[in-house]
């Protein structure tokens, strides 16, 4: 490997000694962060589903607490400088295998180091830009998506709104119907009374087709004349000679 020492590359430093993991499994991972700024490098860790990414995470974060704490630094202008994974130390089991032999087993374990670094002032002006650039189209995506959430919800209430509204004029219109109905039916029932008791002269004069001048010059309470002629002729004399003898 090219390049200065590993003890004497520039930056903040922080390392993990005898993790049980082979250096190769860490490498993968740390070649994925190095060259990148402290933020960028957190998300792909976050992003990474390996075991030593985890592990990787913690170191970078101990690495960035050291040059805020030690070196006066901003978190925000730092990036990976230096990422590698050195071996350690390998301890060997076995396992037994058929007639007697034994399989070899090999515990491997590594040295983990990250090293940041402040940014030049070019890079870290273009970081800025990008940065705010991209906090401006967040900003706009989340005031979209605030307004169409609140549009969402206004569509939403003033239809809630005209289906109460519908369901009120429903049932009121509902209610007048029937009270209608009743209305109808009780004006039904006062006409039926009334035509059984009080029929009117038209319709006697229909049934019993008798002339309705007819029925209104005959008196009613008047009775027959008797035309009959009355016998004037006196009583007989012995009538009243019997009633004298009698007296006697």
């Amino acid at each position: 490997m090219t390049g200065p020492k590993l003890n004497e590359r520039p930056g903040t430093r922080a390392t993990l000694r005898g993790y049980h993991m082979s250096a190769s499994k860490a490498r993968v991972v740390l070649n994925l962060i190095r060259g990148e700024d402290v933020t960028t490098a957190r998300e792909i860790l976050a992003g990474t589903t390996r075991e030593a990414a985890d592990v990787i995470g913690k170191v970078l974060a101990s690495a960035v607490a050291n040059a805020v704490t030690n070196d006066a630094m901003q978190a925000d202008e730092l990036f990976v400088s230096a990422a590698y994974a050195d071996e350690g130390i390998t301890m060997k089991r076995f396992t037994p295998r058929a007639r007697g032999r034994a399989g070899k087993i090999m515990k491997r374990s590594c040295h983990i180091t990250v090293i940041v670094s402040r940014l030049d002032d070019e890079r870290l002006e273009t970081l800025r830009n990008a940065r705010t650039a991209q906090a401006a189209v967040s900003r706009t995506r989340r005031v979209a998506s605030s307004r169409r959430r609140a549009d969402q919800q206004a569509s939403l209430n003033k239809r809630e709104t005209a289906a109460v509204e519908a369901a009120e004029n429903e049932a009121l219109e509902a209610e007048a119907n029937a009270n209608a109905q009743i209305e109808d039916e009780a004006n039904e029932t006062d006409l039926m009374e009334f035509d059984t008791v009080d029929t009117p002269v038209e319709d006697l004069g229909a049934t019993d087709e008798v002339d309705a001048e007819d029925v209104a010059e005959t008196p009613v309470d008047e009775a027959p004349i008797d035309e009959t002629p009355v016998d004037e002729t006196p009583a007989d004399d012995t009538d009243s000679n019997d009633t004298t003898e009698e007296t006697k």
